[in-house]
């Protein structure tokens, strides 16, 4: 698997590790990329509603028709990943949907809409700005994703492909890891340190072995439950980072090479995963994470 296929992987494994973690909430208020008002002026037809604004990394939405539209932005290190990462976008999208370049979004642009016979109907838009990949898609409920849905959604990447730059991802430095924490885990040589949100970073090597914290407010009944849950992992208990702390190893769904462990604090939890693409000396115990877990647990 080349490497950024292996890293496109990663990014599914993070953004359904943050979707297992939410939680129902209070809308969020503003989308960082397109406004309340700039979404109904270049979609009229639709009244969307903000669910979510992904810690900063984009923008979950949904219609009063039961449609879904996910705005997300992703921040590369240089514009050549960039560009790789986007080649990737547009080969994985094109393998769904026919595709057809858009001037005006970004350096480059593609959008399509899936056939008639899909089973999942969407339209979607990617674009390449600088650093960054925006992509929007929309995922109508009941009818086809069709040129009526795909234009008004083309004029609202137009929008937010000007507000990227807007993303709470970085590089090089995180609130929640440090470089350090890779030591015996990743290859620190090749380590890439990512700031995904306010509340969440990830690290990877070249081979794209990965570590992912993740922070979310919930009360300390929630994440009892999630200690208690059955699952198909291995569970521990770790009384020494609190009476809610637990991890999880040795998954026979997933990826069973990786280890998680989860803390509570004052509100909040924190999920702290390491995920190497092969077996690794680290995977069947939360021995050695656990000490990564617990400078996290301080910062909670």
């Amino acid at each position: 698997m080349r490497t950024i296929d292996r890293l496109l992987f990663v990014l599914a494994l993070f953004f359904a590790i943050a979707a297992a973690l939410a939680l129902p909430a209070r809308a969020a208020e503003t989308c960082p990329f397109i406004s309340a008002q700039e979404l109904a002026r270049a979609m009229p037809a639709l009244k969307w509603s903000l669910i979510s604004n992904q810690d900063g990394r984009g923008c979950i939405y949904q219609a009063g028709r039961g449609d879904t539209m996910m705005l997300t932005v992703f921040r590369n290190p240089d514009k050549d990943r960039a560009r790789e990462l986007y080649a990737t976008f547009v080969k994985t999208l094109a393998e769904r949907m026919p595709l057809s370049a858009v001037a005006g979004i970004g350096e480059e642009g593609q959008r399509g809409t899936s056939a008639a016979g899909a089973e999942r109907q969407e339209a979607s838009v990617v674009a390449l700005s600088g650093d960054y990949i925006l992509q929007i898609t929309v995922y109508p409920t009941g009818r086809r994703a069709d040129d009526a849905l795909l234009g008004p959604l083309t004029e609202a990447a137009r929008v937010a492909v000007a507000n990227v730059s807007r993303s709470s991802e970085r590089f090089g430095n995180c609130e929640w890891l440090t470089a350090a924490d890779a030591d015996g885990f990743l290859d620190t040589s090749t380590l890439t340190v990512q700031r995904t949100g306010a509340g969440s970073c990830m690290m990877f090597d070249r081979e794209a072995n990965t570590m992912i914290t993740a922070v979310i407010a919930t009360s300390r009944d929630t994440a009892v439950q999630m200690m208690k849950r059955a699952g198909p992992c291995t569970h521990v208990s770790i009384p020494e980072l609190g009476s809610e702390a637990f991890g999880e190893h040795s998954c026979t769904k997933g990826n069973g090479n990786a280890v998680t462990i989860y803390v509570w604090k004052n509100g909040k939890q924190a999920s702290i995963v390491f995920a190497p693409v092969k077996p690794h000396p680290e995977s069947g115990s939360v021995e050695r994470l656990k000490a990564v877990a617990g400078r996290v647990y301080g910062k909670l």
